[in-house]
């Protein structure tokens, strides 16, 4: 009985090893070098031999161990982003476009998220660093002095996105935040807007927006903005109706809200057609991010438009020239933004 027993244990610890270039090699007829050359240099394998060898590789499951290829010859084709959160479709959008980008170039996306916070970033970025990506892309231009170092010790490329700064870690993608609340007051001061509440998201891109604002209506006569909302992530359009409700108990009635999204936005104007207050006769609603419901929304939404994909693209390109050895002209790129009127100011 303990020999069946010893008999079964062993024959289950062997399915249970896994599968080998030396397994695939012999069920394909080839010598074990042949398989490495068809897995790393498929055009350099016969095509009937690279038949023979897949289709041992597709029956066995077999997974080869690209990352242990891949840093002998000092590179893993690995780009690590690591994103606030995976709820914003802005950043969503941006993703998309610097990893469709990097595939052009045989090169693959791990994602991170972390939540807006600091530590979680700096963590997050540890466990990656541990994994020899090839390259990094952080949102914001706000990071801890740990992951500053960690990225100039290791000299891995890095882009950062979604914000502007003069002294990036390595380059930057993005545009101002301190502009786009300057651009904002200015333009609804122009409209001839001087009563002002806001509905801004606590992370820290949003508050530079909102910061800004606040000190450039400060400087701007006969403007009065007490009603300010500070709300946490993620924006959502049941957020914005709840803040918006909150505004006119406290006793705003006539003016302009600014919201630090579109989503919340969007909740301002659901809250207020099912209170019958007309917009933008009696409050106007500012968003920013211009998702594709803003043009759609009744009435349309004027909000703050920017090209999140060609911010994704520009930080592939700069991670792609960095990891190739290529001299970058403009390690700062500025996208820009504008303002996008509709019905709603």
């Amino acid at each position: 009985m303990n020999k069946k027993k010893g008999h079964a244990d062993k024959e289950a610890a062997s399915k249970e090893k896994s599968v080998t270039v030396r397994d695939i090699a012999r069920l394909a007829g080839v010598a074990p070098t042949t398989v490495s050359r068809a897995i790393n240099h498929p055009d350099k394998v016969a095509p009937e031999t690279l038949e023979r060898i897949n289709h041992a590789i597709s029956i066995t499951g077999f997974v080869p161990n690209l990352l242990a290829v891949a840093l002998s010859r000092k590179g893993t084709r690995l780009i690590a982003a690591l994103i606030p959160t995976i709820a914003n479709l802005d950043y969503a959008e941006t993703i998309r476009a610097f990893s469709k980008t990097l595939r052009r170039s045989n090169y693959q996306v791990i994602l991170g998220e972390h939540d807006n916070d600091l530590d979680q970033e700096e963590e997050l970025l540890e466990t990656v660093l541990s994994r020899k990506p090839d390259g990094v892309l952080l949102f914001g231009t706000n990071h801890s002095n740990r992951c500053k170092q960690l990225l100039m010790a290791t000299k891995t490329p890095v882009v950062e996105t979604w914000g502007m700064t003069p002294n990036p870690i390595d380059s930057v993608v993005g545009f101002s935040y301190e502009q786009v609340g300057q651009t904002i007051a200015h333009y609804l001061y122009g409209k001839g807007y001087r009563n002002f509440a806001t509905i801004f998201a606590s992370d820290e891109r949003a508050q530079i927006r909102h910061q800004s604002l606040l000190r450039t209506l400060a400087g701007m006569a006969g403007t009065c903005c007490d009603a300010n909302l500070t709300v946490a992530p993620p924006t959502t359009p049941q957020l914005g109706r709840e803040s918006f409700s909150a505004l006119l108990d406290s006793g705003f009635r006539q003016g302009v809200v600014v919201c630090s999204s579109d989503a919340l936005a969007q909740g301002v104007l659901i809250e207020s057609q099912f209170r019958g207050i007309r917009i933008p006769e009696q409050i106007a609603v500012m968003g920013f991010g211009d998702q594709p419901y803003a043009a759609a929304s009744h009435p349309a939404l004027t909000t703050v438009s920017f090209d999140r994909h060609l911010i994704g693209e520009k930080a592939a390109e700069l991670v792609l020239a960095r990891i190739q050895g290529i001299p970058v002209a403009e390690k700062i790129i500025d996208v820009g933004f504008n303002i996008v009127e509709r019905q709603t100011v």
